[in-house]
């Protein structure tokens, strides 16, 4: 089997707190990584190509149910392309996508470790009623036992509920007050990696639901993509709300991750 990331769009956002828009996410990824004002050239080297390298699985079929039954839909789709060995970069939707895309990677590799990148922990037990709120998609992957660890970086949002839930899991955080850019991130398992846009500061992403000031640069993110040690299995760019972005700059921003996380993956394969 020859050398491949796949693309996989999960345009849900049924479970957003704030405001809807980031069902649109996939297709406006799709439509930057396309872009003729860019390449697709990576930083490591890699000269990517749609079809070989990059392989678009299309969107997962979403059923009118529940959220319940969304959640298990987008597992089984994804499980099925777990199962083909070749890694996966999701294209979301909002935060909540997140939990049935792990689940669907820790039936596949025991001892998962996560990696998330957000401004927001996401760790609320139960989100204005919705336990499967896109803020809380680490509280169900952490209570189903789905990762052996939970590391959180550029977290700026933290109130005592969501202390709370550190305590209570073990979450690891570097939070973006204490950022430095020198950290050293070491995993001893397979990472499943979550980029929440809004992690970066909203003048390098305005196009996110949640503008949270004083983030991460694109550089800041590229060098934890590239720079952690331990290896890539799976991973998921989130919470692009094409409603808000402008001049599409966002969704360059998540193409540009996106061909990152995948030369990474190809790297290590």
């Amino acid at each position: 089997m020859g050398r491949a990331v796949v693309l996989v769009g999960v345009p849900w956002d049924d479970q957003s707190s704030f405001m809807r828009g980031a069902a649109g996410g996939p297709d406006a990824i799709r439509r930057a990584l396309a872009s003729p004002s860019a390449n697709q050239s990576t930083e490591r080297g890699f000269d990517l190509a749609f079809g070989a390298t990059l392989i678009d699985a299309g969107d997962v079929s979403l059923p009118d149910a529940g959220p319940g039954e969304v959640a298990d839909a987008i597992t089984a789709r994804v499980s099925a392309l777990v199962d083909d060995e070749r890694p996966i970069v999701a294209l979301g939707g909002d935060h909540a996508v997140t939990f049935p895309l792990v689940r669907a990677h820790a039936s596949r590799f025991p001892r998962l470790h996560v990696l998330h990148l957000d401004a927001h922990p996401d760790l609320y037990d139960d989100f204005e009623g919705k336990p499967y709120s896109h803020a809380s998609p680490f509280a169900r992957i952490m209570e189903s036992g789905l990762a052996a660890r939970l590391v959180q970086v550029g977290i700026r949002t933290l109130n005592e509920a969501q202390r709370g839930q550190v305590r209570r899991f073990g979450v690891e955080q570097v939070p973006m007050r204490d950022w430095t850019g020198r950290e050293r991130l070491t995993f001893d398992g397979p990472v499943y990696l979550s980029v929440d846009l809004d992690v970066l500061d909203p003048a390098f992403a305005p196009g996110v639901s949640h503008h949270e000031p004083g983030g991460l640069s694109v550089r800041d993110v590229l060098r934890l993509i590239e720079g952690f040690e331990g290896p890539l299995v799976g991973a998921d760019v989130v919470e692009l709300n094409p409603v808000r972005d402008r001049d599409g700059v966002t969704a360059m921003v998540a193409a540009k991750l996106v061909r990152e996380i995948a030369a990474r993956m190809l790297a290590t394969r």
